[in-house]
């Protein structure tokens, strides 16, 4: 059991969103809820009542009233909300308790200077695009995609293409030509817009041949717009590599008389598209519905988050990564978003060579008064390993919450950002995936936050863990599912009429039963520690071990800056081997000295289960493009499938490094049958 590091104020039920909505339900509801748990256990017994008081205590713009909450409760196939009609673009855009002159998107970045856009402003962006967009021929139904990073143009994009009930798709433009390809060719998108490059820190990326690539690949593409957001002059429109038959962001969204409209579609009608990692195979197209998503986000952004008007809430994240979905529902409860787009580890001013720094987006939460900062487990170990003390170079008194997600965050993790951050502030780590496009376990107002520890599960989810025979467990290991629908679960996948590839992702193990992929352990008071993916177990003489425990250990070692472990399984039964594999700091060798210290410390601070049987030094460990390792991958070049089936190599950020695997791959098992 973890040190206890934070514990809510004795009057949290005044102070916070979700001691309003306890209010509510008593006055509206007659329900009194003594304490979290009865709480969370009504809303994932009762989903009729719980999944409408968020509609109503929410106040849901609706055009027609639904018929019913839940019609069907199986999954797959639960229906939601029928009869309602709505859109998610008016609802994000009412802007709760925001006048128009509020700032409601501020959004830095390393390519151009800061830019808000007030209440009022975002509005008329998004009434100027949209009628843009109508221009251009798009209605409901039709595909708009989006080249481009985290900025204020994206966003409008995004509620301007969902206002018209037409359908939005964006690839990060760090995502190569094949990765973008892989996924819009699925879609069949009638609208691209694109940036003509960016700064990544002080590098200047041109991606202008990209575009031409895409477009030459995506015969659906009637109409391109071109961002000029590398080159603001507009230079490149005359360069033979600038789409020369592109309307410019300024022509789709010129001067009109035509007003803001909203149409209005079933609760399950398509917002957006979101896709897997894609790291074998294509990737899967993840359809999310306007209702599932506009009431999942007002649920966690409000009442886990604690979010609304007086806050200015940032997620460091890219428009390929759902958190960048998840990001943008803040103006829905009445936050304002903070966006930022470059290089987090480099510091980069005009007229100065960039350097490496860790501490710019603290100083970003200072310059912008962040109350909420977002980010992956990956960033604060990397500040932790650094030595940095983020409240020594910024002012952080604004800030009262921190989130993590992206991996597990270990106990190490949360003591240094009390240490050193702030010891005022709830940090939630969470986690969730672009399935679902939330976090079905994280942090809340009404409990207090352990070291290593997820506070509970979200209001709504039913999350357990399973055993291998398939029964609940508490305080043992066992795979995450979800045993009651959500609304944010996907519509379906793209192109998928019969659901067959729907259910066989998420409900082949478990009929009925949303099978997540992720092993957790549910405490007696509910917490929840999340210990890796169960496809990349180490399984050591029949224990099963998290790869999450393992990279704590390992990477806390300063001469560690990254890890990937893998267990090979013996055909015959045997224990198989533990391959661990380490980025060294600059300079380094892994020597025998070097190998046992690693080894001593798995031992002690694990088990000796944990010990390697061979420890390699590489250059790099493979990441996605929002970078998730990739244990699978690894494990099926060593076992002899070929690089090219066992990843996609444009689903990754670094594809060079799968080299150093298929090398050892041959030098160890020549013969070896894949497996």
């Amino acid at each position: 059991m973890g040190d206890m590091l934070w514990a809510p104020p004795a009057d949290v039920r005044e102070r916070s969103r979700i001691g309003d909505y306890l209010r509510w339900l008593r006055e509206h509801r007659g329900l009194d809820f003594a304490d979290y748990d009865a709480l969370w256990r009504w809303s994932t017994t009762d989903l009729d009542a719980f999944w409408r008081s968020i509609w109503d205590h929410f106040e849901v713009v609706a055009h027609t009233p639904p018929t019913a909450t839940l019609a069907e409760r199986g999954m797959p196939g639960a229906r939601w909300f029928p009869g309602a009609t709505l859109n998610y673009a008016e609802n994000v855009l009412r802007m709760p308790g925001r006048a128009d002159d509020d700032p409601v998107v501020i959004a830095h970045s390393q390519t151009r200077p800061p830019v808000t856009l007030t209440a009022g402003e975002l509005r008329e962006q998004v009434r100027r695009v949209s009628a843009g967009l109508r221009r251009l021929g798009v209605t409901a139904g039709d595909r708009v995609a989006a080249y481009a990073p985290n900025i204020g143009e994206t966003y409008v994009l995004l509620l301007a293409t969902a206002s018209l009930g037409a359908i939005f798709s964006s690839c990060a433009p760090e995502f190569g030509t094949r990765s973008v390809t892989d996924r819009w060719l699925q879609i069949e998108p009638t609208v691209l817009v694109a940036v003509d490059g960016y700064r990544y820190g002080d590098k200047p990326v041109d991606r202008r041949a990209e575009v031409a690539a895409i477009r030459a690949a995506l015969p659906s593409l009637r109409h391109t717009v071109s961002i000029a957001y590398l080159d603001p002059s507009g230079a490149t429109d005359h360069d033979p590599a600038a789409p020369g038959d592109a309307l410019s962001w300024a022509e789709l969204a010129a001067p009109t008389d035509e007003p803001l409209t909203f149409t209005p579609v079933p609760f399950d009608h398509p917002l957006y598209v979101l896709y897997s990692s894609g790291t074998t195979g294509l990737p899967k197209p993840i359809v999310h519905g306007h209702g599932g998503i506009l009431l999942e986000h007002l649920k966690m952004l409000a009442l886990h988050h604690d979010l609304g008007p007086a806050d200015r809430f940032f997620w460091f994240t890219t428009t390929g990564w759902m958190m960048w979905n998840f990001l943008v529902s803040g103006p829905a409860v009445g936050a304002t978003i903070v966006l930022f787009d470059g290089n987090p580890g480099v510091r980069a001013e005009p007229g100065r060579p960039a350097e490496p720094d860790l501490g710019g987006l603290w100083r970003l939460a200072a310059e912008t008064g962040t109350t909420y900062f977002g980010t992956s487990a990956p960033y604060l170990l990397a500040c932790r390993k650094a030595g940095l003390v983020p409240r020594d170079i910024a002012d952080l008194s604004a800030l009262r919450g921190v989130g993590s997600t992206g991996a597990p965050l270990p106990a190490e993790g949360f003591h240094w950002v009390y240490e050193t951050v702030g010891d005022h502030l709830q940090l939630q780590s969470l986690s969730g995936g672009t399935d679902v496009c939330t976090g079905f376990v994280g942090g809340v107002p009404l409990l207090p936050v352990y070291a290593g520890e997820i506070a509970c599960r979200a209001l709504g989810a039913k999350v357990e863990a399973r055993s291998a025979d398939g029964t609940p467990v508490i305080g043992e290991l066992g795979e995450l599912v979800i045993t009651e629908p959500m609304p944010s679960m996907p519509v379906g996948f793209w192109n998928d009429p019969d659901g067959t590839r729907y259910a066989e992702a998420y409900f082949d193990v478990y009929p009925g039963v949303w099978r997540h992929g992720d092993w957790i352990t549910i405490n007696s008071r509910g917490g929840c520690v999340i210990t890796g993916r169960s496809d990349a177990t180490l399984n050591r003489g029949g224990v099963r071990l998290g790869t999450a425990e393992f990279y704590s250990v390992v990477e806390g070692l300063d001469e560690v800056l990254d890890s990937v472990v893998v267990h090979l399984e013996d055909d015959e039964g045997g224990a198989g081997e533990l391959l661990l594999f380490v980025v060294l700091a600059e300079g380094l060798e892994l020597d025998d000295p070097m190998r046992a210290k690693i080894c001593r410390e798995l031992r002690t601070a694990l088990s000796p289960r944990h010990v390697p049987d061979e420890i390699h030094q590489v250059r790099s460990v493979p990441r996605t493009l929002s970078a998730k390792k990739l244990e699978v991958p690894v494990k099926k070049i060593l076992t002899g499938t070929p690089v090219d089936q066992a990843a996609a190599k444009g689903a990754l950020a670094n594809p060079e490094s799968l080299t150093a695997f298929a090398a050892l791959a041959q030098r160890r098992a020549p013969n070896r049958t894949p497996a």
